[in-house]
């Protein structure tokens, strides 16, 4: 039973690891197009240069 003294801190830590960095994603916009990007990953034309 000592190492559930282990285990939840840990997993407390690294669930909120895991929210700061969707919370990080989303506020950097990463999300904002998924269908364009769908569209684009299934027409047939490439693009040589890309906007980067």
């Amino acid at each position: 039973m000592q190492i559930l003294a282990y285990l939840i801190p840990i997993s407390l830590i690294l669930g909120g690891v895991g929210l700061l960095a969707f919370v990080y994603t989303v506020k950097s916009n990463q999300y904002d197009d998924p269908e364009g990007d769908a569209q684009r990953i299934l027409s047939g034309q490439y693009d040589d240069k890309p906007k980067g």
